[in-house]
């Protein structure tokens, strides 16, 4: 892993977005995989500032991480709104090229989560998969104790994770109880992975993802068995890291090489 720490969240989505930016530029025809949440927001308007500087979505292809079950694909509180209110509007990433999984309520769900995988697999599979971390070290909703090797599939949501996103509802009844999600195992088969993590309230699941061992009751901590994995914290996401100035020294180390793209 290369770990990247910033200053603050502004900070971090600067960088982040630069980073992203120059994955684009260099290959007009990414394959993006598209995470949620707060924090990946900040890195989504950075992105919206280099399109309006002429770096062209256009050929981009985009996969979504994560979605509710059972949410209309209009609903304000669903990742897709999200994603294509803040991002794909943003930088004019057609509507075609934008996937998602199939969540409606009376949808074949284990159809729909392998039809999700193959095309994934069709469009040659996703070159940079962006991730959030849960409080609990979920990325995507994969939460403590899913199978490391897992793919897209339905699953039940826990009271922490509900909670924790049920302010995003007009009340915490209308909270959907499962989701659809790509698995560990999906997440990992991306070439690239870049983590973002925001504020003091990450900082457990951070230091446990990166430096604990790799286990199923943090599912973040599969991303150490990746060849590829930058991660972009800010000081708070950071606080409870034991090498954080080797972390640093690298960083300004690629730095001084011109090798941090």
């Amino acid at each position: 892993m290369r770990i990247f720490i910033c200053s603050d969240a502004a900070v971090l989505s600067h960088q982040a977005g630069t980073f992203v930016a120059n994955v684009v530029a260099d290959n007009p025809q990414t394959v993006l995989g598209l995470a949620a949440g707060a924090t990946p927001l900040g890195l989504y308007r950075e992105l919206g500032c280099h399109h309006d500087q002429g770096l062209d979505f256009s050929a981009v292809t985009a996969f979504g991480l994560d979605e509710y079950f059972g949410l209309p694909a209009g609903h304000p509180a669903s990742f897709r709104h999200g994603i294509e209110e803040h991002l794909a509007a943003r930088v004019d990433l057609p509507p075609a090229r934008l996937h998602w999984p199939d969540v409606r309520p009376d949808a074949d769900v284990a159809a729909a989560c392998a039809g999700y995988e193959r095309t994934i697999a069709h469009a040659g599979g996703i070159d940079l998969q962006i991730l959030g971390i849960g409080g609990n070290g979920h990325i995507g909703f994969n939460e403590p104790g899913s199978s490391l090797a897992g793919r897209t599939r339905l699953v039940r949501l826990t009271a922490a994770t509900r909670r924790a996103n049920e302010g995003n509802f007009s009340s915490p009844a209308d909270m959907p109880e499962a989701a659809v999600t790509q698995g560990i195992g999906t997440i990992l088969a991306a070439r690239r992975i870049l983590l973002l993590a925001s504020g003091a309230n990450k900082a457990a699941a951070v230091a446990a993802a990166v430096e604990g061992p790799v286990t199923a009751i943090v599912p973040a901590s599969a991303l150490q068995l990746h060849p590829d994995v930058t991660v972009f914290l800010d000081a708070a996401a950071a606080a409870d890291l034991r090498r954080r100035d080797e972390y640093q020294a690298e960083a300004e180390m690629l730095r001084r090489m011109g090798l941090l793209r």
